[in-house]
């Protein structure tokens, strides 16, 4: 067994737990992004016995307001980050932005000495989480990515299993979403912003648009300004347990195919693709169908000897069968079939608040937290070549040591973005 994957993955005991706060002061925790997934987040922070409330920012008011009533009037409220980051008392910051204010927030954040819990998927791009590994090194922060199921025990276990080739040589591994949205999310015409909303902060870096109501809140997501789909957000997911289950860091090359096809809105981001990976000795495929329902789309390891299934709820082991064959006329026997693994089901484990304790332990032991930057990183890099790949509508060759797509100048210009002034990415040396 891997000591390092199973304790780091597994929940603190009471003991060791009563062991940390005997030892240790509170943490004094601000929030940067209190919409939805920001306040799910910052309440699993307020309720672990030892942090603080100590400030929250939105560029929305009704959100500053619900996250700043959760703190029960022991935080204080702003609507610039820049000024929480100033706030000499607070310690950790969470950064629940849309994906376009990930990496402002998560650098200057390390710069000021702050330890940071930062939503996936880490970046917009591949040069903003090369530049936010950087930062978290340069200035020895803890930066814990929110992929919790990294966090989940029985990914831990799954993972083991893998690992260990109990189901033989995996080369071939599925993944996707799958769900009907049609007739898509509405298409509101532009207006002036509500006065409770910054709408020049909220764009941050982003070019500049007119306010439009769709691309506000959640549904920022279809819009590659800000996001990148299904494939920056279910896949960020996904694609990081395959990666840490097989244990590599980047494909060799990736294809893909896709677009907007069917959603009657004004979204730009596919609602249907297919993303294929290639690994040494492997082949992964990530699926998103947004306009139609039927079918599983799943995540499955499949090996020669068994398959494991698994979702935030469990996961199955189920048996392949081999016949033997007859030496003298190379045919299979019959009646020979056998299973060649036992099958297990396991149960679900709880994750996203194992996550935020393992962030927080971490803040006090400064080791590597389990979904740590580099991984973020890595896993946002292969989400970004497969949209890349998408809608350049070409295979990328990917060397993972520069970072950089070989021989094609013009997809490895959309590997960064140009900020919008005045807002600058800094550079970290």
């Amino acid at each position: 067994m891997d000591r390092r994957l199973f304790f780091t993955a597994a929940a603190t005991t009471a003991a060791s737990y009563s062991r940390i706060l005997g030892a240790n002061d509170r943490i004094t925790a601000g929030i940067i992004g209190a919409g939805g997934q920001g306040r799910g987040v910052w309440g699993r922070f307020l309720k672990q016995p030892d942090v603080n409330p100590g400030a929250v920012c939105d560029v929305y008011r009704p959100h500053l307001e619900r996250a700043m009533a959760m703190a029960e009037g022991k935080a204080k409220a702003y609507t610039d980050f820049r000024k929480l980051l100033e706030q000499k008392d607070i310690e950790a910051v969470i950064v629940a932005t849309p994906d376009h204010w990930h990496a402002l927030p998560t650098v200057m954040a390390c710069q000021a000495g702050k330890d940071v819990y930062v939503e996936k998927p880490l970046s917009l791009t591949v040069r903003e989480g090369r530049v936010m590994v950087d930062a978290a090194r340069k200035y020895n922060r803890v930066v814990q990515t929110g992929s919790q199921q990294r966090s989940g025990a029985h990914y831990a276990r799954a993972v083991e299993i893998i690992r260990s080739g109990k189901l033989g040589k995996i080369a071939h591994i599925t993944a996707g979403h799958i769900r009907n949205s049609m007739p898509g999310f509405g298409r509101p015409p532009d207006c002036p912003p509500p006065p409770e909303l910054d709408w020049d902060m909220w764009l941050g870096p982003a070019p500049y648009r007119p306010y439009n109501p769709f691309r506000c809140i959640y549904n920022f997501r279809w819009f590659w300004d800000y996001s990148g789909g299904q494939m920056t957000n279910w896949g960020a997911h996904n694609l990081d347990i395959a990666r840490w289950a097989m244990n590599v860091r980047a494909p060799l090359s990736v294809a893909a195919f896709g677009g907007r096809y069917a959603l009657e809105d004004g979204g730009e981001t596919p609602d249907v693709q297919e993303v294929i990976y290639n690994f040494p000795g492997f082949v992964l495929v990530w699926s998103v169908r947004e306009m139609n329902s039927a079918g599983k789309a799943g995540f499955e390891f499949h090996g020669t000897k068994g398959n494991l299934s698994i979702s935030r709820s469990g996961f199955k082991v189920t048996a392949e069968n081999w016949e033997e064959t007859d030496e003298k006329t190379f045919k299979k026997k019959p009646n020979s079939k056998k299973a060649m693994v036992a099958e297990i089901s396991d149960p679900g484990s709880e994750q996203p608040v194992a996550h935020v304790r393992n962030f927080l332990d971490c803040v006090k032991s400064r080791q590597r937290p389990n979904a740590d930057v580099e991984e973020g990183h890595l896993t946002a890099v292969m989400c970004h070549l497969g949209n890349i790949a998408t809608r350049l509508g070409r295979s990328l060759r990917w060397d993972a040591e520069k970072e950089q797509i070989i021989g094609d100048p013009e997809a490895n210009r959309w590997l960064e973005k140009e900020y919008r002034r005045p807002w600058q990415l800094p550079k970290i040396s």
